[in-house]
């Protein structure tokens, strides 16, 4: 079965030891693939160049088999994501805000608004449906992020640090969403530096530093902490700036 997502070789350098440098990662069909590291290891940058925000300087980025550059509006309409802040027009109701969401991967009006009702029920939203976007909290902001991003039962998921400012009704709930979409054969990407919670849902665990992928954590071993802080500082030693 195609790869969700197939990067080999991607790089995009700020400098001689940031960016993104010479990265090789998979997401299977049914996978939950999650990235950790430290602040400012590229797992952003890295997200954003899947996602043809950034443009790589070199390697190859496949989607469901095609390249990056080949992908067409339908292609793309597979595709969820949320990376950094959640957007959301600040003016407009959550529902409207997803509405406009679905709207704009091309799903029809009717089956629109039938995602969006099941979406607000998804992410316990609904008492919100006629909130603005500015006088939600900054956890109900991350929801209606998520919301826009899974509605339309995407095929990639892509999520940079969903948990941010989410409580732990917020991450629990997440967290059963997310496995409920792997169950359904979509493939995610997901960074975290909540390494336990990280744990619960992921299938393979990839740990970046300093633009690489330097190894993998079990997800059911214990200790993680541990075990990363390991791996980063062995990297540290090998390759001191």
């Amino acid at each position: 079965m195609t790869d969700r997502l197939a990067v080999h070789g991607l790089v995009r350098a700020f400098g001689t030891d940031a960016g993104v440098l010479g990265v090789d990662l998979t997401v299977r069909p049914g996978e939950i693939h999650a990235l950790v590291g430290l602040n400012g290891a590229g797992k952003t940058t890295l997200m954003r160049m899947v996602l043809g925000m950034l443009r790589p300087t070199a390697g190859d980025c496949r989607i469901n088999g095609r390249q990056l550059a080949h992908l067409a509006a339908d292609d793309w309409a597979r595709v969820g994501h949320l990376v950094e802040h959640p957007f959301a027009y600040p003016d407009l109701t959550v529902r409207t805000n997803l509405l406009l969401a679905a709207r704009l991967r091309r799903i029809p009006t009717a089956h629109a608004t039938r995602l969006v009702e099941q979406a607000l029920i998804e992410l316990d939203l609904t008492r919100y449906a006629e909130v603005t976007a500015r006088r939600l909290s900054q956890g109900n902001r991350q929801r209606l992020g998520i919301a826009a991003a899974l509605q339309h039962r995407p095929d990639l998921i892509v999520l940079d640090e969903p948990t941010n400012a989410l409580d732990p009704a917020g991450v629990i709930l997440l967290r059963n969403v997310l496995s409920g979409r792997a169950d359904d054969g979509a493939g995610i990407l997901v960074s975290s530096h909540h390494l336990d919670e990280v744990a619960r849902i992921a299938h393979r665990i990839s740990v970046v530093n300093r633009g690489r992928l330097i190894g993998t954590l079990d997800p059911a071993a214990t200790d993680l902490e541990r075990a990363f802080f390991a791996l980063v500082y062995d990297d540290e030693q090998d390759h001191p700036r």
